[in-house]
């Protein structure tokens, strides 16, 4: 949950910088101090701060599997001819 509330902020914060930045036409001083980039960049870190900050509650609960659970791996083996790649399952 952590990862996406990240990937989230870090999108927003992209978004907002991506709409706010002027063009090429409108990069000039226009009246005293910029102030809507500053506000984005406010934003963006409050939110960004905000997500990383938030508390972790664990229940105690655990999920239960019913059945095995299985992986499937590769592994290499050499048969006397030459190395060779198969496909194995491991079931837990």
């Amino acid at each position: 949950m952590k990862k996406n509330l990240i990937t989230i902020a870090v999108a927003a914060a992209g978004v907002s910088v991506a709409a706010i930045s002027p063009t090429a036409a409108q990069a000039r001083w226009h009246r005293g101090f910029p102030v809507a980039p500053v506000v984005g960049g406010l934003a963006a870190g409050a939110l960004l701060g905000a997500a990383l900050a938030a508390p972790h509650y664990y229940d105690g609960y655990e999920p239960i599997y019913y059945g095995p659970r299985c992986v499937y791996r590769h592994e290499r083996f050499w048969d006397g001819w030459g190395w060779h790649v198969r496909r194995v399952e491991d079931c837990y």
